[in-house]
């Protein structure tokens, strides 16, 4: 008995044909994107050795206090920019993005953006 809608199903199931086609390297690791209501969960991972290289997310310690007031697109523009950030930090300037089987646009459009700018080619 399954509890999870129509809406999760199609999701997952498109997220399956997504990742069929993607993988990340150590030159160009995969950029995961998890989407909740309240929270964006990012993480850049190496699936030849199955490590996450950088991560961030809206729950981060140093980023709670500057989200503040932000709607979630913004919030999702922050997170993009601290992950960036840590990205640079490692050398990684190249990722493949990984949507989840979510839509491209709002949030995601918004976090992807905000990598451009700051000089990572997603």
């Amino acid at each position: 008995m399954g509890t999870k809608s129509k809406k999760q199903l199609a999701r997952l199931r498109r997220r399956k044909h997504i990742r069929k086609n993607i993988y990340g390297t150590a030159d160009k690791p995969r950029l995961s994107v998890f989407r909740s209501l309240k929270h964006i969960y990012v993480q850049v991972i190496d699936d030849e050795s199955g490590k996450t290289l950088a991560s961030a997310s809206t729950l981060d310690k140093e980023l709670k206090e500057t989200l503040k007031g932000l709607n979630k697109f913004d919030q999702a523009a922050k997170v993009g920019e601290m992950l960036a950030e840590r990205m640079l930090e490692k050398s990684i300037k190249k990722a493949v993005f990984d949507r989840g089987g979510y839509l491209y646009h709002g949030r995601l459009s918004s976090l992807a953006n905000s990598l451009r700018e700051k000089g990572i080619k997603v």
